[in-house]
């Protein structure tokens, strides 16, 4: 269920949210303030305005219900060239959002339109308009959007028109200033500003609702599939272009050890992240902001492939959510990547020294995969044990990878969120490698059968598996 505050953004009202279901207005022009009202109204929403603060007195409706309320007739009129804060009511339903957010960071529209289901949305700008800019935006929100030049330029969406309404939601986090350093700049703060949203949402081994939810809302707009299972684990599914290459599992773990401090802040000494008191819950939050940005960025990424997502509930006490999981679902997978290790650079490949995640050369992969790449300082080693023992005594090739976290369950906890950040560009760079990343799984299931070959011909067996 989206909140109020989400709801308003997705339509393009520009209200601030002074607290839960109480709004500042007087940064909407009025004809758009009126027809808020209008539409809570219509949804039968019980509100009080006074002062120019709105407040909310009913609980959230579903987006289903308010997107009947705001879809008036004859709505995606507009609009006359060069108006800079448009009206709401003339913008189409689901293009709404991202034209005002779209003009709230001085990149004006002159027309727009959500493709009605029919065909594609596009938006078009100004002949002042830095296109340059809104190229770097779109490709930093990982949304496929194609220019077509011209006297006023367009912007084509290859994306369902319900997408603009996630894409709106995402641009209300984008600062104007971000505009000016640049695409990856702007897509490493969003990813910054997803992280601090996780660390806000508290849930230790065994009550996990909270954190689950947030994260099922996340995940959802790009997976073909998504469900929880009988145990609390978040699975979903994801197959991009043909789905002729890899199947690969992407976990993390939602639990943390104890619940966060009620009213903790967040310290942050440069990229070095800590919590004013109790523990930071990096472990393994941080995982889990990194598979929420891989799964936003496959769309616009060369892999091809499956993605199975698996969110493992009670991992830190006792891998429970883990052991529990449906054989079934890890049936087709071919290899686990795994984002719970602390520290920076590690490439875990097995549990001590005893019991090995994976084939020496599915780590090495990694590595050489990262030295390409010019992320230094990944080396495969020992650590300990976690989700990662589970998929491997399932014969599934398995690493963990550092998060950036260090002093875990401690109050000393830190989060290097650069080296977080790191973290998701390795796992880009694996995957936009798929092909020789299914022939060294290819090469690593032969050599197995040979040595088990080997090995069955000396015990007197010549059958061959």
């Amino acid at each position: 269920m989206k909140t109020w505050n989400q709801l308003f953004t997705r339509q393009g009202f520009v209200v601030e949210e002074k607290s839960p279901n109480e709004f500042i207005c007087t940064n909407e022009r009025k004809e758009n303030v009126e027809f808020l009202l209008e539409s809570l109204d219509k949804a039968n929403v019980k509100y009080v305005l006074f002062a120019d603060v709105l407040t909310i007195e009913s609980p959230p409706i579903s987006e289903k219900q308010w997107l009947q309320a705001v879809d008036v007739p004859q709505r995606g009129v507009w609009e006359t060239t060069g108006v800079e804060e448009p009206k709401v009511f003339e913008l189409d339903t689901y293009m709404s959002g991202v034209t005002r957010e779209l003009n709230r960071l001085g990149l004006r529209t002159v027309c727009c339109c959500d493709g009605h289901g029919q065909h594609r949305p596009y938006v078009s700008f100004g002949e002042q308009t830095n296109m340059e800019k809104v190229m770097q935006l779109f490709h930093a929100l990982q949304v496929d959007a194609h220019l077509r030049p011209s006297r006023f330029p367009r912007i084509v969406f290859s994306v369902k028109r319900e997408r603009l309404l996630d894409l709106a939601e995402q641009m209300r986090k984008v600062q104007i200033d971000w505009l000016e350093q640049g695409e990856a700049h702007i897509r490493k703060m969003l990813f910054l500003y997803e992280l601090e949203e996780l660390l806000s949402v508290s849930g230790e081994s065994g009550n996990e609702d909270a954190i689950r939810a947030v994260v099922y809302e996340k995940l959802a707009p790009y997976v073909d599939h998504i469900t929880v299972d009988r145990y609390g684990n978040l699975l979903a599914q994801k197959t991009c272009k043909t789905g002729h290459g890899p199947t690969i599992l992407l976990n993390a773990h939602l639990d943390t050890v104890e619940s966060f401090v009620p009213g903790r802040t967040i310290v942050k000494q440069g990229a070095i992240w800590s919590s004013s008191e109790g523990i930071l819950g990096a472990d393994d939050r941080a995982g889990v902001a990194v598979l929420l940005e891989i799964a936003k960025w496959l769309d616009t990424s060369s892999f091809n492939g499956t993605i199975k997502f698996v969110f493992t509930v009670e991992e830190e006490c006792g891998l429970v959510g883990a052991r529990k999981l449906e054989k079934y679902f890890l049936w087709d997978v071919d290899a686990a990547i795994v984002v719970d290790r602390r520290g920076t650079g590690d490439i875990v490949t097995s549990c001590g020294t005893t019991q090995p995640f994976c084939d020496i050369r599915y780590g090495q992969f990694f590595e050489q995969v990262a030295y390409d790449a010019g992320l230094t300082g990944w080396k495969c080693t020992a650590g300990g044990s976690g989700d990662t023992r589970i998929w491997a005594e399932q014969g599934i090739q398995s690493v963990n990878l550092s998060a950036g976290y260090e002093w875990e369950h401690t109050d000393d906890e830190t989060l290097d969120t650069d080296a977080c950040y790191g973290t998701v560009q390795l796992i880009q760079a694996v995957l936009n490698q798929w092909r020789d990343f299914s022939r060294m799984l290819r090469d690593v299931r032969m050599a197995n059968r040979e040595g088990v070959t080997v090995m069955r011909m000396q015990g007197g067996k010549r059958d061959v598996i």
